[in-house]
This record gives C-alpha cells, structure tokens and sequence, in this order.
C-alpha cells in the first residue's frame, strides 16, 4: 500500500487512482492532494505561450485614453507607476512588481519548467518552480483590471474616456493567466518528472514498515522517508515544519500593525485642482465617493482598503494565538479562514493601483493634478507585510496537537 502526506495538515493519507478531470482532498482539511487536471501539459505550455504573446501589446499599447483639455491622455499598464518612480519610488516599484515583472517571471517560469522537464534535469527544475511558487502569489493583473475601471469612474468627471489599443489584449491576457494560475504546480511538474523516470511519488509500506517515519516534501510534495536531510527529488531541504513559521508570521504580522495606522490618518492622495490643494485618507475618499454618488466604487474601495488589511491581520493574529495555546475545536473553520486569507490578500494592492493610474491620467500641472500621499507608502507596506505573513505561517501548525494524541 502506498501513503503520502497531506503537505497542509500533515496527516497520512492512502495514495488512491484519479481519474483524469477529477482530485482528491484531504478528509481532516480540505485540501486538495492529488489532481489529475483535464488540460495536458501541452495544452499549458500552448496557453502559456499565447499569454506571453499578448503580454507585449498589452503593456506596452494604451488602455484607456481620455481627453482632457483638448489634449488626449492615454495610460498603459506601467505608465503611471514610472511616473511614480521618482517622488514615490516604494509604491511605483511595488505596483511594476505586481503587474508587469511577476508576470513575466511567472510565464518564463513555466516555459523553463517544461525545458526542464524535457530534459529531465532537476537542479534546473528545482528552481523553476521555485519562481513559479513564488511569483504565483504577486501576479495581479486582475486587481489591475479592477483597478482600471474604478479610475475610469473617476475620471469620467473631468475627461472623456475611450478604449485603448491594449484593453482587449489585457483582458484576454488575464484570463489566459487566470486559467494558469488554477492548473499550474510546482508538485505537477514533479509528478511528471518522477513518472518519466519510472519512480514513484509516494512511499510504499511494505518497506517502510513505520509508516509514521515519512516525510513530505513541501516543494516537490514528495512523500519519503524522514531520515534524508533533502528531498530525493528535488534536493530542498527536509523539515517537520516550516523553519521558525510562528516567529517570522508574528513579526511581519506586527510590523503590519505599526504601518496600518499612518496608512489610515496620513493622505493616501492628493489632488490638485485650479490651485486648489485637497488631500484625501481612505476614509475621506470613500466618504467623497459616496457623495458623488457612486456607491458601487465606494463599497470596493472600502472593502480593498479597510476592511480587507484589518481582517487579514484580526485573523492571522486569532490563528497564531489558537496555536501558541493549543486550541482544539475549530481548527477546520481556522484552515478556511487561512485559506481565505491567502486568497483575498492580494487585493489590498488595488487602492494603489487606482493610484498610479489616476498619476497617468491627471497630470495637467497647477490646474488639475494628481499625487499619492505619505499614506500611499505606510498602506503599500502593510499589504507587502500581510501577503509575507500569510505566505509565512505552516498550516501544519494548526493540527499538531491533534496528531500528536493521536
């Protein structure tokens, strides 16, 4: 009989046949431990390649364009944060970061991946993967694309608006990314790698006769014995548990409650209009959507900015405390609640997206300008430090007493 490991909860599970468009998911945590996905290999690698095609296009042709004083403005994906560079060198670099290099790296990734897997060479593999793990987490061209809208509201008010050359291929872009995002793992690549050289990804129990001494793989999810000190497979470093999780979540997690409090007081943006200078919290500058009535934009930000940045730092802080004390019951409303973290973490970034947006589109000197604010930075600070949290704590964490009476 062959067993892996559950790399989210630890519990050992019996390796079952998928068939092929179906998973399998742990029964103690939900999460999902084997899938044989209905798009091959090759139908990734064909989607890859057509996002990359229109990665060009659509950052370097305009988005939107809109006529301002006689003078049409356009704004493409990085535009505004260049701008940024120079007077708000965190916030425009941060919002590159998001938009244009980690795609970037993302698809680059997953064509080393495939060369890789080609080739059957693992050191190279390894750190494909690596960047596709990591990168995966800071690609939003989603929250971009939200974002874009609610500038376009906002600037309906002093300009005309019209569609740019690069729109269609940016949605069409996120959607080819959307599908990659939900298909591709590190652990896929890996499975196939191991199935092209007749090994098998799981431990058999006949030679292993404590199946209790088996360890899994965090990177490659290979499951084997816990005596190796690296992976077989892909040579990371074997550990119980991710290396001092609770120490490095706990820090960005406070650090993220020092920077929430200037992100809220301090302006997050200024706009300069006929010599008029008005400075906007997110507070304010949800309060003035609302006067203008637009009561759809005013309810996102507000969830993006304020709702969502105290609710990941609530809940983290409430897991972290249910582990130092141990806490049985609940602890599978604690894994969703984990996960949703993760998911809706990302989101936060979309107020500074709006940000470089509008820098882009508004810039006509003294009679109507557009600037961040010294909050836009605190604010940019504490999604980079919640996202670092989040990625920081080992799930595992949260069931260890429940294994161990076991």
């Amino acid at each position: 009989m062959h067993v892996l490991r559950c790399t989210s909860c630890d519990l050992l599970l019996k390796k079952v046949p998928v068939s092929v468009g179906q998973s399998a998911c742990c029964p103690k945590c939900g999460a999902r431990v084997v899938k044989k996905s209905s798009l091959s290999l090759s139908g990734e690698l064909a989607i890859a390649l057509a996002a990359f095609a229109l990665l060009i296009p659509a950052q370097v042709f305009p988005l939107i364009v809109i006529e301002l004083f006689a003078v049409k403005i356009s704004t493409t994906v990085t535009s505004g944060a260049f701008t940024l560079l120079n007077s708000f060198p965190f916030v425009g670099a941060l919002v590159i970061f998001c938009t244009a290099f980690c795609p970037l790296v993302y698809l680059l990734s997953i064509f080393a991946s495939h060369w890789s897997l080609k080739h059957l060479n693992a050191k190279a593999l390894y750190y494909s993967t690596y960047f596709i793990k990591v990168a995966r987490h800071w690609v939003m061209i989603d929250v971009f694309l939200v974002s874009l809208a609610i500038a376009a509201f906002k600037v309906r008010d002093y300009a005309d608006i019209m569609v740019g050359q690069g729109l269609f291929s940016f949605v069409v872009l996120q959607v080819l990314v959307a599908i990659l995002l939900s298909r591709v793992s590190p652990k896929r690549y890996w499975d196939a790698y191991s199935e092209r050289k007749g090994e098998d990804a799981s431990v058999d129990t006949q030679d292993n006769h404590n199946t209790g001494n088996v360890i899994s793989c965090i990177h490659c999810g290979l499951t084997q014995c816990d005596s190796h000190s690296n992976c077989t497979r892909c040579g990371s470093p074997l550990s119980a548990r991710m290396f001092q999780s609770i120490q490095k979540t706990w820090a960005s997690l406070l650090a993220a409650v020092v920077f929430i409090f200037p992100a809220n007081f301090y302006p997050i943006s200024i706009l300069i209009t006929n010599g008029k200078r008005l400075e906007d919290t997110i507070f304010s500058g949800v309060a003035a959507l609302i006067k203008q009535g637009m009561y759809g934009i005013a309810i996102i930000i507000f969830t993006a900015s304020i709702i969502v940045p105290v609710a990941k730092i609530v809940s983290l802080a409430y897991i972290l405390i249910c582990i130092h004390f141990k806490v049985e019951t609940g602890r599978k409303q604690r894994m969703k609640l984990y996960r949703f973290v993760k998911w809706i973490g990302k989101w936060s970034m979309m107020d500074l997206c709006v940000i470089a947006i509008m820098v882009s589109l508004i810039d006509r000197g003294n009679l109507l300008d557009f600037t961040p604010g010294p909050g836009a930075i605190a604010f940019g600070l504490v999604v980079v430090l919640t996202m670092i949290a989040a990625e920081s704590l080992d799930s595992r964490l949260i069931w260890d007493k429940y294994e161990q009476r076991r």
